[in-house]
């Protein structure tokens, strides 16, 4: 294993982070912030308590996972899409660097920027609500493998794109509408019977469900079939990469 070569694609992808401290750091948490303003106090106030947790307190696991989400996929994406847009993904193909620590590089470095913000946003949201974290251990395990998951999910997208555009199209039309419909800001039990159903075929409930739990002990599905699908998820998501580079996809043309 190279861990020199890995450290530099980190260190350098982490560099880029914080030369752009204000896109990738504050306006998430002003955006958020927004979020517990709107939702929070303005409509929160006209919600009755949710299983025992205020509604304020209720949606912050769900703002947490949806910048967790979006920023992991984000991250990832134009990390390694702007070397193949430039075409230095070249020399780093030919490089002595092995396919595993390119993956661990790029997806390392976009699972941290993601989960800092997360953990930046779980201290802002103290300011709006009271928080409780009953499982401190589960809520970092579901934090860590939800950021890894989704910067591999983006790692994908960022090799499938052929343009900006491609690398805006899957956020914005299909992972930002699966978050807000997956439970983020409401139960899944307040739904009717029928969508009930036809939202358990949303993967991001399990994943927000999960983490919801670790702070309250509530959850709209089984906490042990959260965990078992985004570890389904994750394994697609090694399965895709591993192929892509097996291949050759997008990669060498």
């Amino acid at each position: 294993m190279n861990f020199h070569a890995i450290r530099a694609i980190y260190v350098f992808e982490m560099a880029r982070t914080f030369r752009t401290i204000l896109q990738s750091i504050v306006t998430p948490v002003i955006s958020t912030s927004l979020y517990f303003v709107v939702f929070g106090a303005a409509i929160g106030s006209r919600i009755t308590d949710i299983d025992g947790v205020s509604y304020g307190a209720f949606i912050v696991p769900g703002l947490i996972m949806l910048s967790l989400l979006t920023q992991s996929i984000s991250n990832a994406s134009f990390g390694i899409f702007f070397p193949k847009f430039t075409g230095t993904i070249y020399e780093l193909l030919s490089a002595p660097v092995s396919y595993v620590e390119i993956v661990i590089s790029y997806v390392g470095a976009a699972a941290t920027k993601s989960m800092i913000l997360g953990l930046i946003i779980l201290a802002t949201s103290g300011l709006f609500v009271p928080l409780e974290v009953q499982h401190p251990l589960w809520m970092l395990a579901f934090l860590v493998l939800t950021a890894v998951t989704f910067s591999l999910f983006g790692f994908l997208l960022g090799i499938w794109a052929e343009g900006f555009e491609k690398l805006q199209l899957v956020p914005f039309l299909i992972i930002t509408p699966l978050i807000f419909l997956g439970g983020s800001f409401y139960s899944v039990d307040m739904l009717p019977p029928f969508w009930q159903t036809v939202t358990l075929f949303n993967p991001v409930v399990y994943l927000i469900s999960g983490f919801r739990w670790s702070f309250y002990g509530i959850s709209d599905v089984s906490v042990a079939l959260s965990l078992a699908m985004t570890v389904f998820f994750l394994a697609i998501c090694l399965t895709a990469v591993w192929w892509i580079f097996k291949t050759g996809y997008r990669l060498k043309t």
